[in-house]
């Protein structure tokens, strides 16, 4: 399985996701910033906001530009992408809770971090489980 991911397609596709990924990124990294320093959300709260919208706009550019040509349906991917998201999620708020709590880091540098370990498990649950490009 893990040698499927060393070829030059899926590096391609690495490449795209990891370009919609950090522009839906700064875009979820300003929500993040707007809940915080201007609506008073508490950090962790709004770093799952954030991550879930960032998510859905991932979604339309991962389905027709990353993983283009798959033929999983339309809600059925959204679906699955979702749940893909889910497991994201988990990680994201999970490693940021952790190191705001117990590290001098701060907020937006620690969701800096978190979103690599976070971005490269979603890939990989989607490349595999969801758009079947892997």
């Amino acid at each position: 399985m893990i040698a499927r991911f060393f070829r030059r397609r899926v590096g391609g596709m690495l490449l795209r996701n990891t370009v919609v990924s950090t522009g839906v990124f700064l875009v979820g990294l300003g929500v993040l910033w707007l809940l915080v320093e201007r609506a008073g959300v508490d950090p962790v709260l709004a770093t799952g906001i954030s991550f879930m919208i960032a998510n859905s706009i991932h979604y339309v550019f991962g389905r027709t530009w990353i993983f283009a040509g798959t033929d999983r349906k339309l809600s059925t991917g959204y679906a699955l992408f979702l749940l893909n998201a889910m497991v994201g999620l988990a990680v994201t708020v999970g490693l940021f809770w952790v190191l705001t709590e117990f590290t001098p880091m701060n907020y937006l540098v620690a969701r800096v971090v978190v979103s690599v370990f976070a971005g490269l498990a979603v890939f990989a649950l989607n490349a595999t489980m969801n758009f079947r490009q892997v």
